[in-house]
């Protein structure tokens, strides 16, 4: 009885792993299908590119951070419930490592600034965001 509900609970943390995977990979193409579709209507429409460069290249990486953040929680349950061994624990912190250098970057990229010197915003009442 014990082994087969942890058969069970494997199982279902092996197609969850699958389903995080899968949504972080679908994700990022319909991100990248979709905001380079709507960029190409606007630059048609408007027969100019360059206002809508900014925010093509703001869509774009959005989603792409969002489905490595899928794909890295997949992993991370992947390897807690059946590969949990040196190696893949490694592999594991590696694709960690890239995903944040990744995700930093982008980040910078996309907002000009540091993420923890974000610029002090005041709101219509005179309070700060």
């Amino acid at each position: 009885m014990v082994g087969e509900s942890g058969g069970l609970f494997k199982n279902a943390m092996y197609y969850a792993a699958l389903a995080m995977e899968g949504m972080g990979v679908a994700i990022i193409c319909v991100g990248v299908v979709a905001t380079t579709g709507i960029f190409l209507y606007r630059a048609w429409m408007h027969r100019s590119a360059d206002q809508f460069y900014h925010s093509y290249r703001r869509g774009m990486g959005k989603s792409i951070l969002l489905g490595l953040e899928l794909l890295v929680a997949g992993d991370i349950i992947m390897t807690a419930t059946h590969n949990f061994n040196l190696h893949h624990v490694a592999l594991l912190g590696l694709l960690v490592l890239i995903r944040t250098f990744l995700s930093f970057s982008l980040e910078i990229e996309l907002n000009g600034y540091l993420p923890w010197r974000r610029p002090i915003e005041v709101n219509k009442n005179g309070n700060y965001v």
